[in-house]
């Protein structure tokens, strides 16, 4: 699913709406978890799941080339987690 699909899943369902307001909206929803996100928070979204930074320490990995060991630094990653009601409809 894209961006586009999803804004005329919006028009569909609200009606009344322009594609590129179901566009804009879309395009708003998608800012704001993103801001969220930057700013470290995490993002909850009932009955779908959580979005969540999390830090991941440096550690020691291996050249896969060469097999020398490097340090790899530490990092923020994004993590998903569904939500038990989308886990359980998925698995219908």
């Amino acid at each position: 699913m894209r961006k586009l699909d999803l804004a005329s899943e919006v028009k569909d369902r609200v009606g009344g709406m322009s594609m590129k307001e179901a566009g804009i909206l879309v395009d708003i929803l998608i800012d704001s978890v993103r801001k969220a996100l930057l700013r470290g928070e995490n993002v909850k979204i009932s009955g779908f799941g959580n979005f969540e930074v999390k830090q991941k320490d440096s550690r020691v990995g291996r050249n896969p080339h060469t097999g020398k060991a490097i340090t790899l630094p530490s990092r923020k990653v994004l993590t998903f987690k569904p939500s038990q009601l989308l886990r359980d409809q998925l698995n219908r």
